[in-house]
């Protein structure tokens, strides 16, 4: 059985870079390159634990498209157990047109579609319940299963042993925490971005976020704060962990990667520390290369960047 479940959004991404200026409206702009391949929260991260060596599965939903092919192709690839995913005629796989500046930054403009028919009757809640984390990934981008739906399955993992985790998504229709609110209590390992972190808890700093986190429930919180780094608070320990000097070419899927790091290091019972800095690298090792997981390799990349920042560390596991 999987080690780790990864449920939620599953997407077909559609990219171009670099895109530094839009052009006029009805006029026609010229990019150095394009591409398509897997995109979406779960997805991502997922890859991102096999390619670590991690049993992992994904569950959710795509439709019966050509694109819903790519996205279960691309994550059967990695060895990822895809026979949680379910396929609907109601909607078309999910998609996101991503423009990428020459920083690496990235607009995005994204279609829920299949991603807002996750039915709850029809998750593999055994292979949850079997697994020894739950990944809810991409919450706030599954319309019909953010909020209850969503606490009802955290709660019965929690309930058999399963540890949670909870990464959220940017919220276009504000939402917020009428939807985020109700996992809290059942989330042990909360990893939102830190502009994510300030709409949820409507406070800025990093700290006063993380502590609102903290008093609804929450056991570890984990906020992706880009060429930053990351805040990482738990109730007796608090932890603020540079980012790794890489080439930036798209920052896509770099959240979802530094969510694989940690789960990683959690399931290997480092410290704190250990964890969110192999975190940090492997985020930082997803931006080099156009698309959300073609900078990751394997557990050995990520100890060479890290024995270059930090020599005589990392070699043993």
């Amino acid at each position: 059985m999987p080690e780790v479940v990864c449920l939620g959004i599953m997407v077909a991404d559609i990219w171009a870079r670099p895109v530094d200026e839009w052009p006029q409206r009805g006029r026609l702009g010229v990019v150095a390159e394009t591409g398509i391949g897997l995109g979406g929260c779960a997805a991502n991260t997922a890859v991102a634990l096999a390619r670590l060596g991690v049993s992992a599965a994904v569950q959710g939903c795509v439709g019966m498209d050509g694109l819903g092919d790519l996205v279960i192709d691309a994550v059967r690839r990695d060895n990822v157990d895809v026979s949680g995913i379910c396929r609907t005629e109601a909607a078309n796989t999910s998609t996101t047109l991503i423009i990428i500046d020459s920083a690496g930054e990235r607009t995005f403009i994204h279609c829920f579609g299949a991603n807002g028919h996750i039915d709850p009757a029809k998750l593999d809640l055994s292979a949850i319940q079997k697994a020894k984390i739950l990944h809810l990934g991409g919450v706030l981008l599954m319309p019909g299963f953010d909020g209850e739906p969503q606490a009802e399955i955290l709660a019965a993992a929690q309930a058999t042993g399963v540890t949670t985790c909870v990464d959220t998504a940017w919220d276009d229709r504000g939402v917020w925490m009428t939807a985020v609110g109700p996992l809290l209590p059942y989330t042990d390992i909360f990893l939102p971005s830190l502009p994510e972190a300030q709409e949820l808890s409507g406070r800025d700093r990093p700290e006063e976020a993380a502590q609102a986190f903290l008093d609804a429930g929450v056991e570890i919180v984990g906020l992706k704060m880009g060429p930053e780094g990351s805040y990482v608070r738990t109730p007796e320990e608090e932890l603020r962990v540079p980012a790794y000097p890489v080439e930036v070419v798209d920052g896509s899927g770099a959240g979802d990667a530094f969510v694989a790091g940690f789960l990683y290091g959690y399931l290997q019972s480092w410290d704190l520390e250990r964890t969110t800095r192999f975190a940090n690298a492997l985020g930082g090792i997803a931006t080099p290369a156009p698309g959300t997981t073609a900078g990751i390799k394997d557990y050995a990349q990520i100890i060479d960047l890290l024995e270059t920042a930090e020599p005589g560390q990392w070699r043993g596991r």
